[in-house]
């Protein structure tokens, strides 16, 4: 496959196809969500290559070339050129652009389509392992943002008060055993895929209160939540190595009240 650049989406797409060193493409990004493309939106696009290609010099020549593009990037089109076994490793950052990708060709009877599904949901062990750690730096937050602003630093109050939720976002998709979307995407993500035992509306309106002002009270009816959600997964030994200062993190209302607000 010969290209030249600027490669448009359309033609680099038509020319995958007709590769036979291709056996996979899927969208990410925008594009792959629906109704979040504008038009800056680029296109995303991983392109799966066979772990083994044939050992004529055709196809050495076709994988060395499509290899080449891997990483490319322009206003219209970013591509990840990949093996199978390359595709199946990604992970990290990438997870959530992998759970949500669009396949657009599969030509190995499913089995790409069957990578990106599996993207999407956290081993049942890796979504403890995240779910605890992501709870202890959000408690750890929560407690700085609360002690900045009893203690009279508004500033540090609401900048620890916005690192809180990024860490809350990650432990909440862990306990339902989720990747974290990208924040372009919350809301999208929620609307469709709502957390169970949550109302997206009304934690969505609570986190950018937060984020917004650091709002004591907002935090800690929040907090109230998250702790029984975090408790019942099995959580409660991480919250307990707080001690005493669990209580400068709970609401002083009604934990009640504080579930109903949010639609338990």
């Amino acid at each position: 496959m010969s290209h030249e650049l600027p490669l448009s989406y359309d033609a680099f797409l038509a020319r995958a196809a007709d590769d036979p060193a291709v056996v996979g493409l899927a969208l990410k990004g925008s594009h792959a969500h629906d109704g979040m493309a504008t038009e800056h939106s680029d296109h995303d696009l991983y392109v799966i290559l066979a772990d083994d290609a044939d050992a004529d010099a055709d196809a050495d020549a076709m994988v060395s070339d499509l290899a080449r593009l891997d990483g490319h990037r322009s206003a219209r089109l970013d591509l990840v050129v990949t093996t199978v076994e390359g595709f199946r490793r990604l992970g990290g950052w990438e997870r959530y652009a992998l759970a949500r990708a669009r396949v657009l060709l599969d030509r190995l009877d499913g089995q790409i389509a069957e990578i990106v599904a599996a993207k999407g949901r956290l081993g049942e062990e890796e979504a403890f392992r995240a779910a605890s750690g992501r709870l202890d730096a959000y408690a750890n937050s929560l407690y700085r943002s609360v002690k900045n602003a009893r203690d009279g630093h508004p500033l540090a109050a609401r900048l620890d008060a916005a690192d809180s939720m990024s860490s809350l976002l990650e432990l909440l998709f862990a306990l339902d055993r989720r990747p974290r979307p990208y924040n372009k995407y919350l809301e999208w993500e929620l609307e469709r895929f709502p957390l169970p035992g949550w109302e997206t509306d009304a934690l969505l309106e609570l986190v950018g209160r937060i984020v917004g002002a650091g709002e004591v009270a907002a935090q800690r009816r929040l907090f109230a939540r998250v702790e029984d959600a975090a408790r019942r997964a099995g959580h409660g030994p991480t919250l307990d190595a707080w001690g005493e200062d669990l209580d400068l993190m709970r609401p002083r209302c009604s934990g009640t009240a504080a579930s109903r607000w949010l639609g338990r």
